[in-house]
């Protein structure tokens, strides 16, 4: 008799991990990897526009080092961008995951609220940032900034003379608050990420873990927390990769001058080609100190 083949559960699990990580795979190598290599041979040459196309000049790293020794302003904006995305990431994912409890709770209304939780993604639109230029919008913006500059420095200095909590706690607090619109329109898509983690926890664990005495404080911290823990990563990444290429980013918007107004394309390309780099070394370093604390279940 045949014998027949069967496939354990284990080698199931890695054949959908597979198929899940397909289409990344596959948009990585026809639609990434091409212009990717080419970006970076780029950076090694002038560029020459002519009437039958372009021609490549070999430079070497001179792109690179006009990038780095010459160019103070990328440097300096590089530095400025990493440092600022480091010091929102916290309170980003903070915010997110309160307000994912939040709105996971039984109460009236919660689909429009949850509506209204959802309105940064659509704000965060292109259409969205360009009304934020009009004159109008920057005016609000302008007066609402002067209004809480006057108590975000009372309440700041406040603070400051009780000694309760650092002064480096206190300002970072401080700058938090000041930066809440800025939070509120970068957490869409986090919270629905951890509304979802959190609706796939099964309700009788925390009537277990009730019965048992738990308190809700002793719940979020043995259940809550550890079962979206695989999903701080998640959010952890997406918040990096989001704010570094943001549309408002100066870095940004100071590479595409680079190709125009600056050395020309080669330049700009080793610009980018030393960012890329400088995120993925900073996604492998967060993925490696946060993955220490990830509870994988089965």
């Amino acid at each position: 008799m045949k014998k027949k083949f069967r496939i354990t559960v284990e080698n199931r699990k890695k054949i959908g991990g597979y198929f899940f990580t397909l289409p990344f795979t596959l948009g990585f190598l026809f639609l990434f990897l091409y212009p990717f290599l080419q970006t970076v041979m780029f950076s090694f040459n002038k560029l020459n526009l002519g009437r039958e196309g372009y021609s490549l000049e070999f430079v070497g790293i001179a792109n690179y080092k006009y990038a780095l020794l010459e160019n103070t302003e990328f440097v300096e904006t590089l530095v400025e961008t990493v440092l600022s995305m480091l010091a929102e990431l916290p309170v980003i994912l903070a915010f997110s995951l309160f307000a994912a409890i939040i709105l996971n709770q039984n109460f009236k209304g919660r689909t429009l609220a949850r509506v209204i939780f959802f309105l940064p993604v659509i704000y965060g639109a292109g259409v969205v940032l360009k009304m934020e230029q009009t004159d109008y919008v920057t005016e609000l913006m302008r007066h609402s900034d002067t209004l809480f500059m006057f108590s975000g420095d009372a309440l700041r200095n406040l603070l400051t003379q009780m000694r309760v909590i650092p002064d480096w706690m206190v300002n970072y607090v401080m700058n938090a608050v000041e930066n809440i619109p800025t939070i509120i329109r970068s957490s869409g898509i986090q919270i629905l990420v951890f509304l979802a983690g959190l609706q796939s926890i099964s309700p009788e664990v925390y009537e277990a873990a009730k019965v048992e005495g738990a308190t809700a404080w002793e719940s979020f911290w043995l259940i809550t927390f550890p079962m979206i823990s695989p999903l701080i990563i998640t959010n952890t990444v997406y918040t990096i990769v989001d704010s570094l290429t943001s549309a408002t980013n100066p870095l940004v918007d100071q590479i595409k001058n680079a190709t125009f107004s600056g050395r020309g394309y080669g330049a700009s390309t080793a610009m980018s080609t030393i960012y890329f780099l400088v995120i993925a070394i900073l996604l492998g370093i967060v993925f490696k100190l946060i993955n220490k604390y990830v509870v994988y279940t089965d």
